[in-house]
């Protein structure tokens, strides 16, 4: 007895099979969630997405998924970059906690607001500026004491592309 199959039965089932894989194969690209910020601030975001630098701490930039010209990824664990993103209420014009000089820092002519996270990490949301710029530096990279050297490799773009106001 012969056996065959032929190709417009097992095609779709191959079809399926090349879709499913495709799906589940990792290209390397971190997994950061995409703000949506205003007309006005995507503008500055795209911006800054085009200057973001090729390296930070000595990490290669990586793709992002979902792709957008509002997050960034370097190195693994990822340092996070999103753009345009909700403020924290500290931040916010208009919300009783307001104080974005409170426990600010400047570096290289940008200040930020650093927030340690839950397990370690840092939090560090820009200031004064027209757009949100929000970087997550995982514990990997701050140690115990906080360190968010990392944050002087955005000083230039940022400077250049979002411009300070509220």
């Amino acid at each position: 007895m012969r056996f065959s199959i032929r190709p417009r039965v097992w095609l779709p089932f191959v079809a399926a099979l090349l879709t499913v894989a495709g799906c589940s194969s990792s290209d390397g690209a971190a997994k950061v969630s995409a703000p949506s910020p205003s007309a006005a601030e995507a503008g500055y975001c795209r911006a800054l997405h085009a200057k973001l630098p090729g390296a930070v701490n000595g990490m290669k930039r990586r793709t992002t998924a979902p792709a957008s010209d509002y997050t960034a990824a370097w190195g693994d664990p990822a340092i996070e970059l999103r753009c345009g993103g909700p403020r924290p209420k500290i931040l916010t014009p208009g919300d009783e906690h307001y104080n974005p000089s409170a426990d600010a820092m400047e570096l290289n002519g940008v200040s930020w607001l650093p927030q340690r996270l839950p397990g370690g990490g840092v939090r560090a949301t820009t200031t004064l500026r027209k757009a949100s710029v929000e970087v997550v530096i995982p514990g990997k990279y701050t140690g115990e004491a906080g360190d968010v050297s990392a944050l002087t490799d955005f000083a230039d773009a940022v400077r250049r592309t979002v411009p300070t106001g509220v």
